[in-house]
């Protein structure tokens, strides 16, 4: 088989850097942007560059916005009186859509993972720390992941947090909606008897 062109393996390199896509993903899109959508690889790459001008990081929570401050900090319905810190963009905007909470949030970008060289430093705890103790947080809501890493990350924020006096509390973990206990996990069949209420 001979060698893409340079072009094109510059396009299928790119794709693969994206999660969850592997070589041959990669190159199917690739393929199919080239051969049969060419506005849409256009429009991509239009889109793509416009957002890594335009999109820059919140003042104040740290989430993707375009302006300053992102339209949630600058919402004066919401409840500046609950911060809740989460890993990721993509985790706030999973909260929004269950449209369930109304206060402030604060993204960490990223979780401790000391195994990849990340700590306490490379994931905004100092400026969380400033934030939770700006006079208006009464409630620290901590909702990083359930994995070794979010686990980690949490206690570390707990711990930076509780001798300040702030509520700190962590999302409820246990059973999912609809599912059969026989097919739960043994773990969350224990973290749900353990945070019974």
């Amino acid at each position: 088989m001979s060698a893409a062109p340079g072009a094109l393996e510059a396009l299928i390199d790119a794709l693969r850097r994206l999660p969850g896509v592997g070589q041959k993903s990669a190159q199917r899109m690739a393929y199919h942007l080239l051969q049969h959508d060419r506005p849409a690889a256009r429009q991509l790459a239009q889109a793509l560059g416009h957002a890594e001008q335009a999109v820059r990081h919140c003042a104040r929570c740290h989430t993707f916005t375009e302006a300053e401050v992102c339209a949630t900090c600058l919402d004066p319905a919401r409840d500046a009186r609950q911060l809740l810190v989460v890993e990721t963009p993509a985790d706030q905007a999973a909260l929004e859509r269950s449209g369930s909470y109304r206060g402030l949030y604060f993204v960490l970008m990223g979780r401790l993972s000391p195994l990849d060289g990340i700590g306490v430093h490379d994931i905004g705890l100092a400026p969380l720390l400033q934030r939770a103790q700006d006079g208006v947080v009464d409630e620290l809501i901590l909702a990083t992941s359930f994995t070794a890493e979010g686990e980690a990350t949490a206690q570390a924020i707990a711990q930076a947090l509780r001798p300040q006096g702030l509520s700190v509390t962590r999302l409820a973990r246990g059973v999912p909606v609809g599912s059969e206990l026989e097919f739960v996990d043994l773990g969350t069949l224990a973290h749900a008897l353990a945070d019974r209420r």
